[in-house]
């Protein structure tokens, strides 16, 4: 069977980009020009970029004035949460850094006091010099006009766009943050896969209104008459529930578990496996509440025994190997349950594997240079050849590495309790919690 028959039997319509597939060929409709009114040509192409996720190129050309546009829309699935890019540009070089900016993500540059909202602009592959151009494009598109009509909001527009256009020579630092509720715009690191100083991202929750403006909508389960889960039950049978997979988008279906870690909490498993394409993905939430101090787990890897270790990393877990200057943000990779090994495989895989800004024409050689020494690294420490720490921080307190000697201390191992930050209570949701006085309320509120 060739590879397009089988992916008509899977049923998909996006392709990966491929220069040698003949048949990869665009779809053309006739629409209509919006400079001159006159008939034009779209050209649309369903691809999928590997590694990363399946987008829509469109094209217009006008035969009658010659005007052109070109759009990239993502066609994958909304993330599970929102995600906030801010960066701080202090050199040219941060101009070349590439963009992805979906039409959902609302754009700001802090010192400016200048906010692009959501769904103004088209999503859009670029950079951050092609970001501010366009922006500068937009703010100039009506100058002609306002000159005529209204002179002093047009001089003050100048004024304005000059700034903006200034800023590409980067002669003072300035913020940039890229706020995307759907979670798929991006920033590239170009120190990959180190850790960018001058670049941070952060995961949330996404709203009810922000839901709303992305199309989804939420409702409440049905009440059910019977009384409360008995957990008991639920800790002696696997819960099914029905989906749909995250690649295909085919109809699949989820196992969860309640499973209980010797010394540690009770933590929630879920697993998907999907029989139209054989993608598999699992995920772990802890089924306990966060805890009032974040842990820090360092351990010295001194034997390649080490890499079967036991390991629960939940999605507010940060890791960390300071010989090699790396750290992996909480989010990155999700809740895992699975060992030392499994994690620094899964690490190499996102790193380098399948980074998409190292492979096709994106790539330079350097960073790919850079990264394949990041993969050798990453190789050597599996094989116990390298001497390091591996230092899990998880502000909510809900990751665990075992203790091989329980339930007596580990001589490699450190289990530091901390107080959390501000900033870490920030991304937790913590602070705009109030759980004081309620009791008072309770004892207002009308008996039975």
């Amino acid at each position: 069977m060739s590879v397009i028959d089988e992916e008509h039997v899977r049923g998909g319509v996006f392709k990966d980009i491929n220069p040698e597939d003949e048949d990869a060929q665009p779809t053309e409709i006739e629409s209509l020009c919006m400079n001159c009114y006159e008939t034009g040509k779209t050209r649309l192409l369903l691809t999928k970029i590997p590694f990363f996720r399946e987008i829509i190129i469109s094209s217009f050309t006008c035969s009658q004035c010659h005007w052109t546009n070109t759009e990239i829309q993502s066609a994958g699935r909304i993330q599970e949460q929102g995600v906030s890019y801010t960066l701080k540009l202090k050199s040219k070089e941060d101009m070349n850094r590439e963009v992805v900016k979906t039409d959902s993500a609302t754009t700001r540059i802090l010192e400016l006091d200048f906010e692009i909202p959501a769904f103004t602009q088209k999503g859009s592959l670029s950079t951050i010099e092609g970001l501010l151009d366009r922006a500068v494009a937009g703010l100039e598109q009506d100058q002609p006009i306002r000159r005529a009509t209204d002179p002093d909001v047009a001089n003050k527009l100048d004024q304005f766009i000059q700034r903006l256009k200034k800023l590409k020579d980067v002669e003072e630092e300035f913020t940039l943050i890229i706020d995307d509720p759907s979670g798929n715009s991006f920033i590239e690191n170009p120190f990959a896969p180190q850790k960018d100083q001058a670049l941070s991202v952060s995961h949330y929750k996404r709203t009810p209104e922000q839901n709303a403006a992305l199309g989804i909508q939420d409702y409440e389960p049905e009440q059910d008459d019977k009384p409360a889960n008995d957990l008991e039950t639920m800790r002696n049978e696997v819960l099914v529930f029905n989906t749909n997979c995250p690649e295909c988008n085919s109809p699949a279906s989820t196992n969860m578990k309640l499973v209980q870690i010797p010394h540690f909490k009770e933590v929630i498993i879920m697993a998907t496996n999907c029989d139209s394409c054989g993608h598999r993905t699992n995920e772990v939430k802890s089924g306990g509440a966060t805890e009032e101090l974040g842990t820090r787990i360092t351990l010295h890897l001194t034997d390649p025994a080490d890499m079967s270790r036991d390991l629960l990393k939940s999605e507010t877990c940060s890791v960390l190997i300071p010989e090699l200057e790396f750290e992996l943000g909480m989010a990155a990779l999700g809740g895992k349950f699975t060992t030392l090994e499994g994690l620094l495989k899964d690490i190499k895989e996102l790193i380098v594997t399948k980074n998409p800004f190292t492979c096709g024409d994106s790539a330079t050689t350097d960073t790919a240079e850079k990264l394949e020494v990041f993969g050798k690294k990453i190789d050597k420490i599996i094989a116990g050849q390298m001497d390091v720490h591996i230092i899990l921080d998880d502000p909510a307190g809900n990751s665990y590495l075992q203790n091989i000697y329980a339930p007596d201390p580990d001589p490699e191992m450190n289990l530091e309790k901390y107080t959390r930050t501000f900033e870490q209570n920030e991304d937790l949701g913590l602070n705009d919690m109030k759980t004081e006085g309620y009791d008072r309320f309770i004892d207002l509120a009308p008996k039975k």
